[in-house]
């Protein structure tokens, strides 16, 4: 339906409980096909702004488009999934009648429903458990059974809210290739969490919120290409005689705005560092300047931060802002 267009558009959405702004002017678009990670600390909006797209709660300015035009709410909801964070499943029910009562809901034949939630509990690992009542099931496992009760329906847009909550190692890993899997079979992924490590071997775009407010958006790959231009270079070097030599030139604040040791770092002291670049200035040029003054280098390298690195430091900035806007006295 929506095939190289946008599974979502939002548009300056802002919403707010009563003196508090949870949602400020933000917009962000999602393209069809991606995994789309809305990431924040807790508190930051990402649920208020999943539930606006899913028309939990509507927004009190702005606009949510889906999937090449549809508004959210009834005309959107037969190819929508949504796992919400509080999670809602009937506990005396049985795990494949739980799945299959949600399939029929979303419009399938008891028989399509319930051989669709046979295959999801033999997909998540959860064959054996079909018959056990959710309420005797782990909090993982009631997880799983969610997540197939959310894509029983073979939803176009898959909307996940903290989806990696609670989950094991191993478990996560089972929802991360499901996710990939789903993906591959064209439908577009957007979820929500506060754990960059899952983001990043997931997430193709990024979306960061911070107090309500937009701090980051685009291609993770984009972000990160950026943020390394930014000036971060690791060195290593040689030997004592060399960190002699290449004092002076760490300490031009023109040319390095800051010097660290490197994290681990195992060499002799000052041996192992890791550089800012003074703004304007390339890695090229302080390359020069080391070697211009005879310092020996075992290693020199630019770095590419993390996302959790640009999270902390963009989220951090974001914070920092937010309070230096606060009257005095405000919390």
């Amino acid at each position: 339906m929506s095939a190289g267009g946008l599974a979502v558009r939002v548009t300056g959405v802002t919403k707010r409980f009563g003196d508090h702004v949870a949602v400020d002017d933000v917009s962000f678009e999602v393209p069809v096909g991606v995994i789309y990670g809305v990431l924040g600390p807790n508190g930051a909006g990402k649920s208020t702004t999943l539930r606006m797209i899913n028309d939990i709660i509507a927004p009190d300015q702005g606009e949510v488009e889906l999937l090449g035009g549809l508004r959210p709410g009834p005309e959107a909801a037969p190819h929508v999934g949504f796992l919400p964070e509080e999670r809602g499943l009937y506990p005396k029910m049985r795990a494949l009648e739980m799945i299959a009562f949600m399939g029929e809901l979303r419009g399938l034949a008891p028989r399509d429903a319930r051989r669709r939630g046979e295959a999801w509990l033999e997909r998540l690992g959860l064959a054996q458990w079909r018959d056990h009542k959710v309420q005797d099931l782990s909090k993982g496992m009631q997880q799983k059974v969610q997540f197939a009760a959310t894509m029983i329906h073979e939803p176009e847009l898959v909307i996940l809210d903290e989806p990696w909550s609670g989950l094991d190692p191993i478990n996560a890993d089972v929802l991360r290739d499901v996710v990939r899997e789903q993906q591959a079979a064209g439908r577009t992924v957007l979820f929500s969490t506060h754990l960059m490590e899952q983001a990043e071997q997931i997430c193709e775009h990024i979306f960061i919120i911070a107090r309500g407010r937009k701090v980051l958006d685009g291609r993770l790959a984009d972000i990160k290409r950026a943020a390394a231009a930014e000036g971060r270079v690791a060195l290593a070097l040689q030997a004592a005689a060399d960190h002699a030599r290449a004092e002076p030139l760490l300490a031009d604040r023109g040319l390095c705005a800051a010097v660290r040791p490197a994290a681990g770092s195992g060499a002799g002291p000052g041996l192992e560092l890791e550089v800012e670049l003074a703004a304007g200035v390339d890695a090229q040029r302080l390359l020069a300047a080391l070697c211009g003054a005879a310092v020996a280098l075992r290693r020199f390298e630019v770095v590419t931060p993390s996302l959790h690195q640009i999270f902390v430091e963009r989220v951090g900035r974001e914070a920092a802002a937010t309070a230096a806007r606060l009257p005095r006295g405000a919390a």
